[in-house]
């Protein structure tokens, strides 16, 4: 059996937090989409942005992808250092924790800012607010479905762990999964299939609107097949490149490559969408359902290879971010929706409001990461210890 992989792996860390800090770029871009009708955000600014809509759609494209591949590799090798039970005590802690109290707190000022934003949409009225149908397991769970998603990926993941160990004792199985990770890795295999189940998921919801590519499974606690069979797949993957060792090696070796698929099949998604924004069945259907996921394990595999051969080496400020990246994210959306309800109506350009909107709420989050959550008992439940404001010494790497 191969054994994990425990040194700290800072090109990992970094890619985790850039995936989550995206997020927040891709959020505070949502005001701006143009010919998105009242009530679907926040705020519909007076300036949208054709451009903002496309970069949007192709941050949208694999931020979560690769957050939850990263999750899977770094799930792997939590679970063989600290065994089954220290394992969900960590995720109990690091993940549950973080899911309840943070809708506790946070869902009564994301409801609260979505009517006062919606209000002022509708020019001081808030309009009467539609009757939603009934689904079974509906639950709002708001920007923080990621953490619930990884929940149940931890225990259908570890579940099947548990069943091949006990009908593999040879290992003869995860032997031959091992040599298949690797070979398709290094053949480009990997770039080309692994979206093909999300493609045949993707293809059968009736309404697809390409923009949105995997649907966000924020409204149900019952799982939603696209996104269960698109970020699973990317968290398994992530799980087994962590068993093989050498696939790091070759998704370092062939970044570049990886890279420029991602840009090509992303340039044919994006004239695509541009023809036909919703999807239709039929032939063009299923090459977009395609496309995106060779769009998407083209940009996981390009940004992981990239971070690895470039950000290997110990950074205090990368490091920083990536320990901060988590409490963003978490805190994030009453935050960049309340700038985005503030500044909707001011007579300026997407270009001033835009990066207005990002500087004052990344300004507010890592002021409060800084005094608030990195010294207290918060940080220690995030990030695993507490961090005093001012250090003595460096910490070392």
């Amino acid at each position: 059996m191969n054994t994990p992989q425990d040194q700290r792996l800072h090109s990992l860390d970094a890619v985790r937090g850039f995936a989550l800090l995206l997020g927040v770029a891709f959020h505070a871009a949502l005001s701006f989409m143009p010919g998105w009708p009242p009530g679907i955000w926040a705020m519909n600014d007076n300036s949208p942005s054709q451009f903002l809509s496309d970069a949007a759609f192709v941050t949208h494209i694999f931020r979560m992808s690769l957050f939850f591949f990263i999750a899977g590799y770094f799930a792997r090798l939590l679970y063989h250092k600290l065994g089954a039970g220290g394992f969900w005590a960590n995720r109990a802690k690091r993940i549950a924790i973080p899911l309840v109290v943070g809708w506790v707190v946070l869902f009564p000022l994301i409801a609260w800012i979505w009517t006062v934003g919606i209000t002022k949409v509708f020019g001081g009225v808030l309009p009467p607010m539609p009757e939603m149908p009934k689904v079974a397991g509906a639950f709002p769970l708001t920007h923080l479905w990621f953490l619930y998603e990884l929940l149940l990926l931890y225990a259908a993941v570890i579940t099947v762990r548990a069943l091949i160990v006990r009908l593999d004792p040879a290992q003869r199985i995860r032997a031959i999964v091992d040599r298949s990770v690797s070979g398709a890795l290094r053949h480009h295999i990997a770039l080309f299939t692994l979206g093909l189940p999300l493609a045949g998921a993707l293809m059968t919801l009736g309404f697809w609107f390409y923009w949105q590519g995997i649907p966000t499974p924020d409204q149900s606690l019952i799982p939603q097949v696209p996104a269960a069979v698109g970020f699973g797949t990317a968290f398994i993957f992530g799980w087994l490149v962590h068993r093989s060792s050498d696939a790091l090696a070759i998704i370092t070796a062939r970044w570049f490559p990886n890279l420029g698929v991602a840009c090509i099949a992303t340039g044919w998604l994006l004239h695509t969408m541009h023809a036909t924004p919703m999807a239709q069945p039929g032939l063009t259907k299923t090459l977009f359902a395609m496309v995106f996921g060779v769009a998407l394990w083209g940009w996981v595999l390009g940004l992981t290879g990239a971070a690895l051969r470039f950000l290997s080496n110990y950074s205090a400020v990368r490091r920083y971010i990536a320990d901060a990246s988590y409490w963003i994210y978490l805190a994030h959306l009453p935050v960049v929706a309340a700038f985005q309800v503030w500044v909707g109506h001011w007579p300026l350009h997407w270009s001033v409001k835009y990066p207005f909107i990002l500087f004052a709420s990344f300004a507010v989050l890592f002021l409060s990461y800084h005094f608030l959550v990195r010294p207290s008992f918060i940080g220690k439940l995030l990030n695993g210890r507490k961090h005093p404001r001012r250090l003595a010494t460096p910490l070392p790497a």
